[in-house]
């Protein structure tokens, strides 16, 4: 039997959640002017980092997949119960509080049905979105009141993806793969090198070995050239590439028009990733708890803050030009965020529980050792 991978560097491990605590929050703040938060024209491209973001946490999932799966094989049936708790802890106890918020803000009258034509037909969107279909082929779906929820549309299926290939064999690993694959559709297909970056990361963080000035260095230069690439407006110029040239128009790239600018981001996030483990962080061992907290509720602020800012913004008369009215609404996000987070990621123990009963009665085999 292979023996497991080595712990990740405390340093390298630190600096990955502060990316992904850091990537949550630039989300949220690419919201501030599209659900007219703050005035359109506060908006700077400092606060339009979203889709960046975005890529951030698809490269941070395949690395984390990567490490834990190789660190950790407890075999196929193992590997759904982890992925299933990850996921399932956060995005149902969310899109059932989202489906609720609707329909509450439909019979109080504040918004008419039509805004959430979902409600209509609960026993399509709930399971489509529950099985994390919205994103497959033409679809393009996302639940009420909960925008960001379209990355996991292709995050989910990423992970079942990778489970296939890394657990089963032979002529079923083939045919499992391709039919994944025929199931996903072309914008899942698009965005997937971006994900499997992640994977590769991880596995050539193990053996490349730079001197820290020159990895330092390179930190540098990453975060300079994506400041160049927003600022010289590249992604927009890339975006419109996207769509001339894309030769399927029966196939529309809907969240996936971006893809170009993906893989440009992609490659600097990879590389800024690679150079942080040899640039060897070691001061932000000192800010360890307050970042593993933090990083802790990552998942539940993606999520929650859509669902928060529509209401509030549904709810309370807010004034775009206020401060005071936008740093309101920037604590309650915290709030809400720390208040879910209690029954979601800090509860995950309970989902597991479930998994594990669950699972239990399914013929799944053990995964051969790596």
């Amino acid at each position: 039997m292979a023996h497991p991978a080595p712990p990740l560097p405390r340093s390298l491990s630190l600096y990955l959640d502060c990316c992904r605590f850091l990537a949550a929050v630039l989300v949220v703040a690419s919201h501030f002017a599209p659900y007219a938060v703050i005035a359109g024209n506060h908006g700077s491209w400092l606060l339009n980092l979203g889709r960046e973001s975005v890529v951030i946490f698809f490269v941070l999932s395949g690395f984390v997949i990567a490490y834990t799966t190789e660190r950790k094989d407890g075999g196929l049936r193992a590997y759904c119960v982890a992925r299933c708790t990850r996921i399932y802890s956060v995005a149902l106890p969310i899109l059932l509080l989202a489906f609720f918020a609707a329909g509450a803000l439909v019979a109080a009258g504040v918004l008419p049905l039509e805004r959430f034509y979902q409600l209509a037909k609960p026993w399509l969107y709930l399971p489509l979105h529950l099985l994390f279909m919205g994103e497959l082929w033409t679809i393009s779906e996302a639940p009420p009141l909960l925008a960001p929820y379209w990355s996991l549309g292709y995050e989910v299926w990423y992970y079942v993806l990778f489970g296939a290939l890394f657990y089963l064999r032979g002529r079923r690993r083939i045919l499992v793969a391709a039919s994944l694959l025929l199931l996903m559709g072309p914008k899942l297909w698009l965005l997937l090198p971006v994900w499997a970056s992640g994977v590769l990361v991880y596995h050539w963080q193990k053996r490349l070995v730079v001197k820290r000035p020159l990895a330092l260095l390179g930190w540098c230069a990453t975060l300079a050239l994506l400041v160049l690439f927003k600022v010289s407006d590249t992604d927009v110029a890339l975006r419109a590439l996207a769509h001339a040239t894309w030769p399927f128009p029966g196939l529309p790239l809907k969240s996936a028009d971006r893809y170009l600018a993906d893989y440009v981001v992609c490659v600097l996030v990879a590389a800024n990733f690679l150079c942080a483990k040899n640039a060897v962080f070691s001061s932000l061992l000192r800010f360890e708890k307050p970042v593993r907290t933090l990083a802790s509720y990552t998942f539940t602020l993606y999520l929650v803050h859509a669902l928060v800012m529509r209401l509030w913004m549904a709810l309370y008369p807010h004034d775009r030009n206020s401060g005071v009215d936008v740093a309101a609404l920037v604590v309650v996000i915290g709030v809400s965020t720390w208040l879910v987070g209690q029954v979601t990621e800090h509860r995950k123990g309970w989902f597991e529980a479930r998994f594990v009963r669950l699972t239990a009665r399914l013929p799944v085999g053990a995964a051969t050792s790596r």
